[in-house]
């Protein structure tokens, strides 16, 4: 199969770098190593409509200066490479409008829970994050990481590792990270633009949603609501509620935490985390993805409605 991707990946004269929503760093930083492979021929698609959007934390990553948005792509590729995106519905209407026309589409992921949805899947569930798929991609076809292309690779390995402390990481992670680090990429540097490099604003904010949170199951459950009110009055965005439920995992007794965002269609976006528990059953009641221990779903009902939906289902995960 790695025969057939990058033989069409080379004979591809323009192709469609396709990005998750609410792109987090695994899937920019596979972009970007994917980006820099390829040069010119090449263009990452953020899925907004404002350069802004792109999280803090990644814009520094230099082939994100040059992404397409929403607003302004066009139907002009043959081939489409979608990265890190565990399901079609992780793809919005104007790009999923592109991606349905394509013949040729690959998906190269490592979500279990990713069924397959292109013409070709490469899909390594149980893997750190697609930068090791890509990693070991490029390694398998005896293909040179330039400097650049380790430093995405790096940040979607860190990101989705949580620096290296989740269940995810394994022995390969950081014989990886390790030969990332040879080709003379500043891991300092990275890990303090995407982790020592948050607003005032951002701290504000999660500090009165963590606060609000409840906690349910004696104590194993806690959970916390993020209204649009609540994001207007700290005057943050989407990318600002990074971290908040991994915070609410780590306190004492609690096995799962959950993160409810409200969204302006009445939809809810619920992100889970636990020690202990396989979430995925719970996600997948709402067709949603993810992995073991870190998974999530949106729910077509107000956050209120929503939680009680996934209260019923984390009951039966704890019993």
């Amino acid at each position: 199969m790695l025969n057939e991707i990058f033989n069409k990946i080379n004979s591809a004269n323009k192709i469609l770098i396709l990005t998750h929503v609410n792109p987090d760093g695994d899937t920019l930083g596979s972009a970007v190593c994917m980006k820099e492979y390829l040069g010119k021929k090449a263009d990452i698609l953020v899925q907004t409509d404002k350069i802004t959007s792109i999280p803090y934390n990644y814009q520094f990553l230099d082939a994100l200066q040059d992404a397409k948005y929403l607003d302004t792509i066009k139907d002009e590729y043959d081939l489409i490479v979608a990265l890190d995106i565990a399901s079609i519905d992780r793809i919005v209407s104007t790009a999923r409008k592109i991606f349905d026309r394509s013949r040729n589409t690959i998906c190269i992921d490592h979500h279990k829970t990713n069924r397959g949805f292109a013409s070709i899947n490469f899909i390594k569930g149980g893997y750190s994050s697609t930068g090791e798929v890509l990693f070991e991609m490029f390694e398998k076809k005896g293909i040179q990481i330039t400097k650049k292309m380790a430093e995405g690779l790096y940040v979607a390995i860190l990101t989705d590792t949580g620096c290296f402390k989740y269940e995810n990481v394994t022995p390969k992670t950081f014989t990886v990270a390790s030969s990332l680090s040879k080709t003379g990429i500043d891991t300092s540097y990275i890990a303090k633009k995407c982790y020592d490099n948050k607003p005032k604003s951002m701290i504000t904010f999660q500090a009165d949603i963590i606060k609000n949170c409840k906690f349910l199951f004696d104590d194993r459950v806690v959970y916390s609501i993020i209204t649009q009110e609540k994001m207007d009055k700290y005057k943050v965005k989407n990318e600002h509620t990074e971290g908040i439920v991994e915070t609410l995992r780590s306190i004492s007794n609690v096995d799962i935490s959950i993160l409810l965002k409200e969204n302006s269609d009445k939809t809810t976006k619920v992100s889970l985390r636990s020690k202990s528990c396989d979430l995925t059953p719970v996600v997948e009641h709402f067709h949603g993805g993810g992995h073991k221990m870190a998974a999530g779903c949106t729910i077509k009902k107000p956050a209120k409605e929503a939680i009680e939906l996934i209260l019923d289902e984390i009951s039966k995960c704890l019993n």
